[in-house]
C-alpha cells in the first residue's frame, strides 16, 4: 500500500488522506472469518495483525512529516472501533500498539528530539511495539540491578498483549536506590537473550490478544534504553501523559464491541415475537450505548483540550469507568434482547460479551478511580 509520496527535495509529505474507519470496515470481513477460530482455540490472531502491518495500520499514528499515515487521534480512535466490531481481540492488540505509538507522536508536536528516533524505526523498520502497562502502571515491575553500562533485569510481566509478533517490549522495571525505589521505563528488544514468551494466555474473552506472560531472565538494557527515571508507586508527568493518550485508544475498542453486539441483537431480535418486554430491553441497550459513547467523546475531548496532570487524568480516568461499564451493559443487554439465541456460540454475541468483560482489568480499575476522583475532589494530594 503506498501511504507517502515524496517531493523533489526528499521531503516525505502524505498523499490522499487515508480514510481509516473506511479502511477497517474494508478489511473487517476478512478479520472475522478469523475471530470465531482464533476464540475456539486460543490462537493469537497473529494472522490479522500480520495484514493490518502489510496494510499500513501499525503506522497510521506516525507523523506524516517523518513519513508515516499522519492519523489524528479521533482517526486512530475511529479505526479502533471500527476493527473492533469485526474481531474484538485484534482491535486491542493493535490498541496497545497504536497507543505506544500515539504517545511519542503526541510528544514529537512538542519536543521533537526526545522521541523522533523511535517514531522513525517504528516506520523504517516496521516495528510492533507491545506494552506491558497493564503489569507495571505506578508501581513497576520486575528488578533492575546497574552493571557496566546499563542493567541487568530480571521477573515477570503479564498482560503483554501482542508478544508473539512483538518487536520491541516497552517496559519498566524497578530499581533499588537512596532515595528509594526507582522505576526506569525502558525499551527492551523482544528477541533480547533471557527474555522469553510464556504460552499462559488461556481466559475467558479476547483469548486471541496474543497477551502472553513475558519472563525476563538477566536481559541487559543499556543505560540508552531508559528514557524516564520516576519514584515507585506516584504519579509523574509520564504517567499522565500515559493516562491521556492510552485509554480513549483502548476504550474505544470496547465501545465498537459494544456497538457490534447492539446490531447483532437487533438482527436477532427482528426474529422474534414482537413484545414491549423485548422492546423495553432494546431501549435500555441503546441507552447504554449512548452512555458508552458520550463518555468516549468527552475522553477525546481531553486529549484535544488538556494538559497532562491530575485535572486531565481524573477526567480520563472517570471516563474509562463509564465507558467500561455501560459497554458491558450495552452487551449484556443485547444478550437479553436477543434472546435463547444469543447463547449459541454462532450468533457471536456470546464472545462479545466474553470480550467486553476486559474492560474492567486495565487500571485503573473501577475503586482505584473512585478514591482517586475523591481525592482530587477533596482537593488532596493524588498520591495519598
Amino acid at each position: 500500500m503506498t501511504i507517502i509520496t515524496k517531493t523533489p527535495a526528499k521531503t516525505p509529505v502524505a498523499a490522499t488522506r487515508l480514510d481509516w474507519e473506511r479502511l477497517a470496515h474494508e478489511v473487517g470481513p476478512e478479520l472475522a472469518a478469523r475471530a470465531a477460530q482464533a476464540d475456539e482455540t486460543d490462537a493469537f490472531v497473529a494472522e490479522n495483525l500480520a495484514m493490518l502491518k502489510d496494510r499500513g495500520f501499525h503506522m497510521a499514528g506516525v507523523p506524516a512529516a517523518l513519513g508515516g499515515a499522519g492519523a489524528t487521534y479521533a482517526e486512530l480512535s475511529a479505526m479502533l472501533r471500527t476493527l473492533a466490531r469485526y474481531c474484538g481481540s485484534t482491535a486491542l492488540a493493535l490498541s496497545m500498539h497504536t497507543h505506544q505509538v500515539a504517545l511519542p507522536a503526541w510528544r514529537w508536536r512538542r519536543t521533537p528530539e526526545a522521541v523522533e528516533g523511535l517514531l522513525k524505526r517504528v516506520l523504517e523498520q516496521k516495528l510492533t511495539l507491545v506494552s506491558s502497562g497493564g503489569s507495571d502502571w505506578l508501581d513497576g515491575s520486575c528488578k533492575a540491578v546497574p552493571v557496566e553500562g546499563g542493567f541487568k533485569v530480571s521477573g515477570r510481566k503479564v498482560f503483554a498483549s501482542g508478544s508473539p509478533a512483538g518487536d520491541l517490549l516497552m517496559t519498566m522495571a524497578v530499581m533499588d536506590a537512596p532515595e528509594g525505589p526507582t522505576v526506569l521505563h525502558m525499551a527492551i528488544p523482544m528477541r533480547s537473550e533471557g527474555l522469553r514468551v510464556l504460552d499462559t494466555w488461556r481466559t475467558l474473552g479476547m483469548r486471541g490478544t496474543g497477551s502472553q506472560d513475558l519472563e525476563l531472565d538477566g536481559v541487559f538494557v543499556p543505560e540508552a534504553a531508559v528514557t524516564v527515571r520516576r519514584p515507585a508507586g506516584k504519579w509523574h508527568p509520564i504517567m499522565h501523559m500515559v493516562t491521556l493518550i492510552a485509554f480513549p485508544l483502548i476504550y474505544s475498542v470496547y465501545v465498537g464491541l459494544a456497538e457490534a453486539a447492539c446490531d447483532r441483537a437487533l438482527d436477532l431480535a427482528s426474529a422474534r415475537k414482537p413484545s414491549p418486554d423485548v422492546e423495553l430491553v432494546i431501549g435500555e441497550m441503546e441507552t447504554e450505548l449512548a452512555l458508552a459513547r458520550l463518555a468516549l467523546a468527552d475522553m477525546l475531548a481531553a486529549v484535544e483540550t488538556d494538559e497532562p496532570g491530575p485535572a486531565a487524568t481524573n477526567r480520563i480516568m472517570t471516563g474509562r469507568t463509564l465507558v467500561g461499564r455501560a459497554a458491558i451493559r450495552t452487551v449484556e443487554k443485547a444478550m437479553e434482547a436477543a434472546g435463547g439465541a444469543g447463547f449459541y456460540r454462532k450468533t457471536g454475541l456470546e464472545r462479545m460479551f466474553r470480550d467486553v468483560q476486559a474492560a474492567r482489568y486495565h487500571p485503573l480499575q473501577e475503586k482505584a478511580q473512585g478514591r482517586l476522583a475523591a481525592r482530587v475532589a477533596l482537593g488532596l494530594p493524588i498520591d495519598g
